[in-house]
């Protein structure tokens, strides 16, 4: 025999193992109906799918292990608060608790002396058949020092208890019965499905302890509630979710009290550093020993960094950013080409000889890759999950000069810390270029993994609605030329996909015509990016499919016999000429097409069977940032319907009359829509790159060709049948297009000289605003200029804002 004493002595330690009693399906089908809760919400709190939990309620399949616990729990916890209360015998006296069962003595005396359910050692609770409770004399599974007690105070009084205490106006003091809760898992989540109802408090009871739950010490007639019907629990919980965020938003956020990020600067007496948080307001001096690693540790003590944006994601770095002083103090070097005494941006980063590298290398933290450079990451080895890390920002080494960031260099460390903090509270704690971050943010928003128990234990499982983890490669028609894919590819054999650089010649009427003006579209990526179904998996080759508007992909097709209005770019070439033949379309142009009324018949595709709206987070968030940014600067997003004349004053003194922070913040934001669309298609960047071959920005998961195509074909599409309905309302067709700007023949130099229908009133095709999606005042020049242009075969809409000059917001 192989066993040993110790082994059987282990198992039977323990005591006998017994799965915890479940009611009668019918019954457990009745407990969550009258508690008020739905079959969703209470699958989410027990860690399971909702067809799962409905096998499970209707019998079909009894839960296991840690699941059959927490189910357990749930129903005795519904079951208890569901009792109703009998009325008091006045006549009775009212006994002393301990007579409720004489043979046990109380686990529980006095709220300063918690104690724990029994636990068996791997943290689950022990469990036996019911007996009467110590405390209220209902039946209860579970024990406290080996005796009956209830999970975490869910007791119900007893008759002859409650016929005492109701002789008095206030309510008896509640006893607080402590119940060490596991850190995660099933059984946690259906404690917090408990927790929620409005007699039970989630409390911590210690420091660095987990969670218990407690009974509050509301009155008694407030526990004996009935629940609300769950029709209108839901309407109550979506109120809920709108008026503000939900608990684990609020919890992320109070574990940062100092905010996303402080600016440092050397203090106005030179004898120390001061830090500038993110509302402009100055902290606690920063600690007198003047090293990079001292700086750090002080940035992780003062609470620093930022909540996460979705439940299953991360928590954001703190951020410090370091003056010119400051930099000069920590013994960083300034900018040069010396490569011994100064940063060289050639080589990106300090040598891993300096001596400031080697100091934090000596306090035990570490650098990525990217080393120690104008955005770097200084880190330790994760200690039992949590995550060590401070990003730090150097402007002096070009860190804000380029990447989208437009920051004067006259702004001063308070001014820097509110411009850099608005855009963090708004979009995102910056973490290099714009685009970087807008890149950032598409994986905050939509993290691709989060944590799921399973029988063995805890592991990863993919979030709904998110791409996976792992990078996939797209199909050979999508990459750009460089990529492996594409060696061998025939001519033509690509996905072309670019914005319109379109412009024709006058019409006689257009030639008479004074000016030309010319309307931008507001942030008309992002606008694209609305909802719109983006590929989840990779793509799958198919031969003489039928066309399907729902499944992105590339599709081979010829279009050249679509028709559509001379006057305008066509909508299926990027400068806009009419397809000659077979070539590689997106999605978005086909469906485009099937409205056109085309009968489109692809030669052969490849597509994506698992799609959904993954950007639509990303598009919102921005969204309201920049609808935020629009309204700090004086244009809220409904001036343009109550006064298009106010909306077009205030949009032409903008720059003049705006705040600089703001204006900053509103160009950071516009750049991070566009960033993030080119980072989907970003090609190899350095002199070493060889022909042919990978490069690192390929291993992303948001390294994807196709996704990029889909949101500026959409936004492309979205524009020409804009241009139609403004042909058909006002007789205008655009003479000029470049991405998101057209141009038109007008009779005088303003936008309502264009939006203004033969009628009077303004057309809606394309309607003058702020939010993204419609349109703004670009410039007007004198037509024989827009003639000078065309006849040297230059595009009028490129130089319509200033004459001459490419415009800023191209």
């Amino acid at each position: 025999m192989d066993s040993t004493p110790d082994a059987i002595d282990a198992l039977l330690g323990d005591g006998p193992r017994r799965q915890a009693p479940l009611p009668e399906p019918a019954e457990r089908a009745r407990l969550r109906e009258e508690y008020g809760l739905t079959k969703a919400e209470t699958a989410r709190a027990l860690g399971v799918s909702t067809s799962t939990f409905t096998t499970w309620e209707s019998g079909r399949r009894e839960p296991q292990g840690d699941g059959r616990a927490a189910y357990a729990r749930l129903l005795e916890g519904m079951a208890d608060r569901l009792t109703p209360t009998e009325p008091a015998q006045e006549s009775e006296p009212a006994p002393a608790p301990a007579a409720q069962a004489p043979s046990l003595e109380a686990p529980v005396t006095a709220a300063a002396q918690p104690v724990m359910l029994d636990q068996h050692p791997d943290g689950s609770l022990v469990m036996a058949p019911p007996l009467p409770c110590v405390q209220c004399g209902q039946p209860s599974v579970y024990r406290a020092q080996g005796v009956p007690m209830h999970l975490g105070g869910f007791c119900r009084p007893a008759a002859a208890v409650q016929a005492a205490t109701a002789e008095h106006t206030a309510p008896a003091p509640v006893v607080e019965r402590h119940t060490r809760v596991e850190p995660a898992g099933p059984s946690q989540a259906a404690l917090e499905a408990l927790a929620r109802h409005p007699d039970v408090t989630i409390v911590p009871i210690a420091p660095g302890a987990g969670p218990v739950a407690v009974p509050s010490s509301r009155p008694a007639a407030a526990s004996s509630r009935a629940r609300k019907p769950a029709a209108k629990k839901s309407a109550a919980k979506k109120a809920a979710a709108e008026a503000g965020p939900g608990d684990w938003e609020l919890a992320a956020a109070a574990r940062f009290p100092a905010g996303p990020l402080a600016v440092v600067d050397v203090a106005p007496s030179g004898k120390a550093l001061v830090a500038y948080l993110a509302d402009g307001t100055a902290a606690a001096t920063v600690p007198t020993g003047r090293t990079l690693a001292d700086l750090v540790e002080w940035a992780l003590g003062a609470g620093l960094g930022s909540a996460r944006l979705n439940r299953h994601g991360k928590d954001g770095d703190a951020l410090v950013v370091l003056t010119d002083a400051a930099l000069a103090e920590l013994g960083l070097p300034p900018l040069g080409r010396d490569e011994k005494r100064e940063f060289v941006p050639r080589l990106g980063q300090l040598p891993k000889s300096h001596r400031v590298v080697k100091q934090l290398e000596k306090s035990g933290w570490l650098l990525t890759q990217r080393g120690l450079g104008p955005w770097a990451r200084i880190y330790r080895t994760p200690e039992d999950g949590k995550r060590v890390c401070v990003q730090l920002c150097i402007p002096a080494w070009g860190a804000l000069a380029t990447g989208g960031w437009q920051i004067s260099d006259s702004t001063d460390a308070p001014g820097l810390a509110r411009l850099l903090g608005t855009y963090a509270t708004r979009v995102l704690t910056p973490r290099g270029s714009t685009a970087v971050s807008g890149l950032d943010l598409v994986t905050a928003l939509r993290p691709p993994t989060k944590a799921v128990r399973t029988e063995a234990g805890w592991t990863s499982g993919p979030v709904e609605g998110s791409r996976p983890r792992d990078a996939f490669d797209p199909a050979p028609p999508e990459v750009p030329e460089m990529h492996p894919l594409a060696q061998g590819r025939e001519p033509g054999g690509a996905l072309v996909t670019e914005a319109w650089d379109w412009c024709r010649f006058l019409t006689d009427r257009e030639a008479a015509a004074p000016f030309a003006v010319g309307l931008d579209v507001n942030m008309a990526f992002l606008a694209a990016a609305g909802r719109l179904t983006l590929p989840l998996s990779g793509p799958v080759h198919e031969l003489n499919p039928a066309f399907d508007k729902r499944v992105p992909g590339s599709w081979l097709v010829d279009l050249s016999h679509v028709e559509t209005d001379p006057l305008l770019p066509s909508p299926f070439t990027a400068d806009g000429s009419r397809p000659t033949g077979p070539a590689w379309y997106s999605t978005a142009k086909l469906a485009y097409a099937t409205e056109l009324g085309a009968d489109v018949r692809p030669l052969e595709a490849w597509l994506r069977h698992e799609s959904g709206p993954y950007l639509d987070p990303w598009h919102k968030h921005l969204r309201a940032a920049y609808l935020d940014t629009m309204a700090a600067l004086g244009v809220p997003a409904d001036l343009a319907d109550r006064d298009p004349v106010a909306f077009l004053d205030a949009m032409a003194g903008l720059k003049a009359t705006g705040d600089p922070a703001e204006l900053a913040v509103l160009t950071a934001i516009k750049q991070t829509a566009k960033g993030t669309i080119g980072k989907m298609r970003e090609r190899p960047r350095g002199l070493d790159y060889r022909y042919g071959e990978r490069w690192a920005a390929l291993e992303r998961p948001t390294w994807d060709p196709l996704m990029r195509a889909l949101v500026v074909d959409t936004a492309t599409v979205n524009l020409h049948r804009k241009l139609r309905r403004m042909a058909a309302d006002t007789g205008l067709h655009a003479i000029a297009v470049l991405s998101d700007c057209a141009v038109f023949a007008a009779p005088g130099p303003g936008a309502l000289d264009v939006l203004t229908t033969p009628d009077g009133t303004l057309t809606t095709a394309l309607r003058l605003g702020v939010s993204p999606g419609l349109v703004k005042f670009e410039g007007s020049r004198p037509m024989a200029e827009v003639a000078e242009l065309l006849a040297g075969g230059a595009n009028p809409a490129r130089h319509i804002k200033t004459g001459g000059v490419v415009s800023a917001d191209e």
